[in-house]
């Protein structure tokens, strides 16, 4: 099979990846986005499609809750492990603004789960349930952690093994990190990314010993960007299909859209795993498929906000719309109406905000890699004075097209805001409101907007308007997209209502679509 990568050519970064019986089940970091730790699955590890997630709520902070002034951007939930063991799927991640370790539980994959939590904090972990009965966790950051865990997985086993087990230059750019830990044939292999600072890249390595307490030793097994932008592909799980054949799930960045996986064969010689053509990512390999002809569900898409039979089928688990959709940070439901007979959603505002990445209940969807569009029909008669509501596309550098009410008329305006942030840890008081670029009188309360986006070869922009009966009218310049580490998270579409004057104006949407240029996609995904 040719042109199998990118597989999603959607936002899924720091893959982990299992099989059981003749399913894959592969997790990815959701970080703010509620509800949480998404699970996809698939029968051949090319078409996946949305599995469960595993929790709606984490703590239900007050960042969390995206209110009282604080959020968790870049921050919620890293790069979890996923495991099944002895009839039980267990998924165990940080988050980085408890600084807790979470465990879930369950033995079903579309739960329920059961959450506890694991003394410690373990950064990019990976569990390994060892076949002696021993359970350990592989984590850490430069300095590589292996501690053997409790039987009941509550912390540290008194009296363990716990030791540091392998080391990166302190020059490195990015240090090891992103371990995936197993035991095959006998031996322990752990899997890490890193940057050397030879190559600037991200890189997969792969370390071998004979026991948890033995040395550990290590080379580079996968170093190639596929010809795109000199940008590497690593940080990934490695499963066997049921014939014995191996590959790998890593990500690759890919500019503003995200974080992208990408498959990779993997042999065998002399006991250490070859990645690729000696660590070259091939065009063209042999795949399984243990369901020909198998229909998935699309992870992105159009909706007409109905739900018709979703809720028989499960998929109706994001607080009850279908699960492509997610909110940015933790909804107060109280102010959203989801009216399935009429196919609308309203939102109404229950505080002030300068900005759209202060708005609750924002409702996002992921792009597509190469380009995507969406459009959406607003009704702004329920806005305040102050109030705007919109289509946008979200990062910390954001660009929106929407409605706005002054003084008493209706206002058609596109916006972007660009911003520079040097830590990874987000704008913790962010009071800088978007830069208007086009505004005009709105004829009547209802417009159908509309956002473009290329990411070909990380062009990275979007274009914003309103359609009419010939088609697209842009309003504004291209905006540029960008990924930034402030958020950490690829661009995504987003339906947005906030007030600047007075809490309590709505807007309501319906008619969602969203169309896509990857052929393999399916082009318009209803």
């Amino acid at each position: 099979m040719k042109d199998l990568n990118p597989i999603t050519s959607t936002d899924c970064p720091d893959p982990d990846i299992i099989r059981v019986e003749d399913t894959y089940y592969m997790v990815s970091t959701t970080m703010y986005f509620m509800p949480g730790c998404e699970i996809l699955r698939s029968y051949d590890l090319v078409h996946w499609e949305h599995a469960a997630y595993v929790y709606e709520r984490l703590d239900s902070t007050p960042a969390q809750c995206l209110s009282d002034g604080k959020n968790i951007y870049g921050q919620g939930m890293w790069a979890a492990s996923l495991r099944f063991h002895e009839g039980v799927f267990t998924v165990c991640f940080v988050a980085n603004d408890t600084h807790k370790t979470y465990l879930y539980r369950s033995r079903d994959i579309r739960g329920p789960w059961e959450k506890q939590e694991i003394k410690g904090f373990y950064h990019d972990n990976s569990i390994l349930f060892d076949d002696d009965g021993k359970v350990y966790i592989v984590y850490g950051n430069r300095e590589i952690h292996l501690t053997q865990l409790s039987p009941d997985l509550s912390g540290p086993m008194e009296g363990g093994l716990d030791r540091i087990i392998v080391r990166d230059a302190d020059d490195a750019p990015l240090g090891y990190e992103g371990a995936h830990f197993y035991k095959i044939n006998g031996r322990y292999y752990l899997f890490l990314i890193h940057i050397p600072k030879a190559s600037g890249r991200r890189t997969q390595s792969c370390f071998v010993a004979d026991s948890p307490d033995g040395e550990f030793t290590g080379r580079d097994v996968c170093d190639d960007d596929r010809g795109y932008c000199g940008m590497g592909a690593a940080q990934g799980g490695i499963v066997q299909t049921p014939s014995g054949r191996w590959y790998a799930m890593l990500f690759q960045d890919s500019g503003a859209v995200g974080r992208i996986p990408v498959l990779i064969p993997v042999t065998w010689e002399d006991g250490w795993p070859v990645f690729g053509e000696a660590g070259r990512i091939p065009e063209e390999f042999p795949i399984e498929d243990s369901r020909p002809g198998y229909r998935y569900r699309p992870l992105i898409g159009s909706d007409d906000f109905k739900n018709t039979g979703a809720e028989q089928e499960g998929l109706a688990d994001s607080f009850g719309f279908l699960s492509r959709w997610q909110f940015n940070h933790e909804p107060e439901l109280s102010l959203v109406t989801h009216d399935r007979e009429k196919g609308r959603v309203i939102f109404r505002t229950g505080h002030l905000c300068k900005n759209l990445v202060q708005a609750r209940n924002t409702l996002t969807q992921r792009t597509v890699y190469p380009g995507c569009a969406a459009t959406v029909t607003l009704d702004a008669a329920g806005l305040n004075e102050g109030d705007f509501a919109g289509l946008c596309l979200l990062e910390s550098a954001y660009g929106w097209i929407g409605v706005t009410r002054r003084q008493g008329h209706l206002m058609l305006v596109m916006a972007k805001r660009e911003i520079d942030v040097p830590s990874i840890w987000g704008i913790r008081d962010d009071g800088e409101a978007a830069e208007e670029l086009f505004c005009a009188g709105l004829n009547g309360h209802q417009v159908v907007l509309c956002a473009e986006t290329d990411f070909t070869m990380m062009k990275d922009e979007a274009r914003f308007g309103f359609m009419t009966p010939d088609g697209m009218r842009p309003c504004g310049p291209a905006v540029k997209l960008r990924f930034r580490l402030d958020h950490f998270t690829g661009v995504r579409f987003g339906l947005f209502c906030f007030s600047t004057v007075t809490a309590g104006g709505s807007a309501a949407f319906s008619g969602f679509r969203l169309t896509m240029r990857d052929e393999r996609q399916g082009g318009d995904v209803e």
